[in-house]
């Protein structure tokens, strides 16, 4: 079947033909004839990639009278991301249709600007709950004369907290409308929204309930909880040209991943909701360009991620909630591609992999750590291939080739190209030279009750550790400052700012620069931070960074008193030790000296 068949006006066909629009996806074959013909209720159960967007936004498009300057059809979805992902796809499947407005409102950004936009009138309104319920308390929206309202992602939704404000949104909404709703799972709370608010609704289903997408291969990896960073290493290491997802369950984690990861010289960056809108986006934007390699991030910030050719999606950790990993893994595999996720367990997460096996209804394919010695061949050979694709500009070289021969007349061919290798490749091969194995024996068969008493002791026992080691008191602090080989730096911008590990990286290494491996520990607090850095660069840094600007607000850095010593426990030299506390608490996500193997802060990898 062809989209022309499916009975969509012209206006709207000339536009998704003009996008390479051809056969529709099984989601989109059902649901659009259905929705086109008949003014009723529908759920709509596919997992994520499947083309839900068009399943719902192309039978709304068509059912939009221009002519009519209300909104008539309403989308509601749980992120940001989602929602201008959304908006954004239904503007081009309407680039044909003249006349035709859609617009998204959501939180992090200008609602006075978003207000304008509907006064000036819109017929499509895409909005996340929380923003669209702002905006009819103020009276700033009206949805009393809609036709249809479509619940997008439902069960993330109601994951995030969201029952209250869909409650109160359909509430005002007419009687007579159609309410589409679309989810990758069917939740307890999901089923009591379709039988609240829905009329003996239509279901589609595409695969088993809370099933993945069948071209997804579902790989475990069995370590040690205190094995696990490096054995993500391996695993990006071994799969050069990954262009991936990796999920973490707190922005903690998140956070503290990333910074390793950036650290030791990966092309990663982390997503989650202690960044700022203009961060987030500017992270999104650089991975839809492919320009980022890996994104870090948490589920909550991920959702809305509609990004072609992920190759893996790698679950540093599990879900709490088991079903998520149906949406974690959704992320790979789309527009009919084939994609790997890969999950990290530790040796009491067995019990969990069957539980996720019986929801999916697939199998998860236990693998072993990469050894050494097959990372470094599969590197190596992703480098020769590197060096065989390049493009050779004769005209511009040319003149310089005498000069290289003459050096190099003396070495055969051999000699030439084993040089050329191990001027690239040594680190790497020294990196991994005593590298042990970190595969653990796994037992399936653990008890999850037990596993989880286990994993909370081992947090426990964490954060009590931080806590000892850089405790409330300040002497203790200022022990694990004391490098002489290192300068410690105050920042006057903090989270309050926006400003985090990534954004300091940046700023010190591209305004001075350095290299990130000049950089040591990092410390963001509320309202300043702290980083160190070797000794020799103390002068460029102070330089290089006098009045620079951070999203509108002037970064001031500063030496602290007496080197590294003079911190007092996390004071700010003109704070009179206001933060201390907040201090005492221990650093979230410090950057990457501290984890993975040693030497790492000289290694670096050539899948970046």
């Amino acid at each position: 079947m062809t989209f022309k068949e499916l009975g969509l006006n012209e206006d709207i066909l000339s536009s998704i033909t003009e996008m390479g629009y051809e056969s529709p996806t099984p989601i989109q074959e059902q649901a659009i004839p259905y929705l086109l013909e008949n003014d009723s209720d529908l759920v709509g159960l596919a997992s994520t990639g499947t083309g839900k967007t068009a399943a719902f936004g192309l039978p709304m498009l068509n059912q939009i009278d221009v002519n009519v300057k209300n909104v008539q059809g309403l989308v509601i979805c749980p992120t940001r991301e989602l929602c201008l992902q959304i908006s954004k796809d239904m503007e081009k499947y309407a680039a044909n249709v003249r006349g035709l407005k859609v617009t998204a409102v959501y939180g992090g950004t200008d609602i006075i600007k978003q207000i304008r936009t509907i006064e000036r009138g819109v017929h499509i309104v895409v909005a996340t709950p929380g923003r669209l319920v702002d905006l009819i308390k103020r009276k700033k929206v009206n949805i009393s004369k809609i036709k249809t309202v479509v619940l997008d992602e439902a069960d993330e939704m109601l994951n995030m907290g969201f029952k209250e404000d869909i409650d109160s949104i359909l509430e005002v909404t007419p009687q007579e409308k159609s309410v589409w709703l679309f989810s990758a799972t069917m939740p307890k709370d999901v089923a009591r929204i379709a039988k609240n608010y829905m009329t003996d609704p239509f279901e589609i289903t595409v695969g088993g309930k809370n099933e993945t997408n069948k071209n997804i291969e579902h790989h475990y990896y069995s370590v040690k909880e205190r094995d696990r960073y490096n054995a993500l290493k391996r695993i990006i290491d071994f799969n050069p040209e990954i262009y991936g997802l990796i999920f973490c369950r707190t922005r903690r984690d998140t956070a503290a991943v990333a910074d390793k990861l950036m650290q030791e010289g990966y092309n990663a960056e982390p997503l989650h909701g202690d960044l700022s809108q203009a961060q987030r986006d500017r992270v999104m934007e650089k991975f839809r360009d492919k320009t980022l390699q890996i994104l870090v991030a948490t589920d909550v910030a991920a959702r809305g991620i509609d990004v072609d050719d992920i190759t893996h999606v790698i679950h540093y950790q599990l879900p709490e909630d088991v079903e998520n990993y149906t949406h974690r893994s959704g992320r790979t595999a789309r527009a009919g591609k084939k994609g790997v996720s890969i999950a990290l367990i530790n040796t009491r997460e067995g019990r969990k992999i069957k539980s996720i096996e019986n929801i999916i209804k697939s199998k998860f394919a236990f693998q072993e750590i990469p050894a050494p010695g097959a990372i470094c061949e599969k590197q190596l050979l992703h480098l020769v291939d590197k060096i065989t694709e390049v493009e050779v500009n004769d005209k511009e070289i040319e003149k310089y080739i005498p000069s290289v021969m003459e050096k190099l007349g003396e070495f055969t061919k051999e000699e030439i190209i084993t040089k050329f290798v191990s001027a690239e490749f040594n680190r790497f091969l020294n990196y991994y030279s005593k590298a042990s194995n970190i595969n653990a024996s796994q037992d399936r068969n653990a008890r999850d009750d037990d596993g989880g008493r286990r994993n909370s002791r081992d947090r426990d026992r964490g954060e009590r550790s931080d806590r000892g080691s850089r405790g409330e008191r300040g002497e203790r602090s200022d022990r694990s400052y004391d490098n002489s080989n290192q300068q410690r730096f105050f920042v006057n911008l903090g989270k309050k700012d926006g400003f985090n590990h990534g954004a300091l990286l940046r700023l010190v290494c591209d305004s001075a620069g350095l290299s990130k491996t000049n950089v040591g520990k990092i410390d963001i607090l509320n309202n300043f931070s702290f980083f160190e850095a070797d000794n020799a660069h103390t002068s460029t840094i102070i330089d290089a960074l006098k009045s620079v600007d951070f999203e509108g607000k002037e970064m001031n850095v500063e030496v602290t008193n007496s080197g590294s010593k003079s911190s007092g426990g996390g004071r700010s030299p003109r704070s009179g030790g206001g933060e201390r506390r907040e201090f005492g608490k221990g650093r979230d996500s410090r950057g990457g000296r501290s984890g993975g193997n040693s030497g790492s802060s000289s290694r670096r990898s050539y899948n970046r």
